[in-house]
């Protein structure tokens, strides 16, 4: 579908991808893999000890009741329209955008496997140093992070409803062809690189040692959190064409 005799240049610029980065009309191609499980914020009612979506005693949306989810849901399907509509603003008619996205099974086992539950392990930890008097309990109630797992089905419902895109392209990509992290260190590794700055932005720096050697405890107790293929995540491949602007 790309020209191969042409000439393509790449850009970087910082900013958040959930709003306009590029002049109007300038980009023939996007792509974007593995950062669309990033939602723009955390909902702001999961913070709100008057609200029935208020999150205490988790930092993630998983195993949470169904307010809290939905103010996650809410959240991603805002985040990702604005996302489609100012990649649409910035393309040419009729470029194109490929997109990966992990996203969690519509129809889950009752195995005690699923996506988000390395998030609950790490909150967990988070709770224990609270009961120990080591962390703030009201610093832990107000933290959660901005990641969702999105149904697939619920994925579908907003790519195919976008007025700026058609879709081209559409497949499945089983975890089976993802690798596995070598041991415990390695994985609580990656996860710290990921939300240290997350952490250490709400609690200090003073906390993240003794948080990741408690979390490289727990995922050594519940090993099979590292295995890919057990936690119900499915990832979804999708190649989208910018509508001409003039319809």
């Amino acid at each position: 579908m790309i020209p191969s005799n042409r000439k393509y240049f790449a850009a970087w610029v910082p900013g958040s991808f959930y709003g306009r980065l590029f002049p109007k009309e300038s980009i023939h191609v996007v792509h974007s893999s593995a950062s669309l499980n990033w939602i723009s914020k955390v909902p702001k009612e999961i913070t709100d000890r008057t609200s029935a979506a208020w999150n205490k005693g988790r930092i993630h949306c998983t195993n949470a009741p169904k307010e809290v989810v939905d103010a996650y849901k809410t959240q991603y399907q805002k985040d990702m329209e604005t996302f489609l509509h100012a990649r649409a603003q910035e393309l040419v008619g009729n470029g194109l955008m490929a997109l990966q996205i992990a996203g969690a099974h519509d129809l889950t086992s009752d195995s005690d496997m699923y996506s988000g539950k390395n998030f609950e392990l790490l909150g967990t930890c988070l709770v224990d140093m609270a009961n120990e008097g080591k962390v703030n309990e009201e610093k832990v109630d107000s933290f959660n992070l901005p990641i969702l797992f999105s149904p697939i089905k619920d994925l579908m419902k907003i790519l195919e409803s976008s007025e700026d895109f058609s879709i081209e392209k559409l497949e499945t990509i089983g975890t089976n062809t993802l690798s596995n992290p070598v041991d415990v260190h390695k994985y609580v590794s990656l996860h710290r690189a990921a939300l240290e700055g997350l952490i250490e932005n709400h609690f200090g720096d003073e906390i993240i040692d003794e948080l990741f050697d408690r979390y490289t405890k727990k995922v050594m107790e519940f090993r099979d959190i590292m295995d890919i293929q057990k936690l119900q995540l499915v990832g979804l491949f999708v190649l989208l064409r910018c509508k001409s602007q003039h319809e």
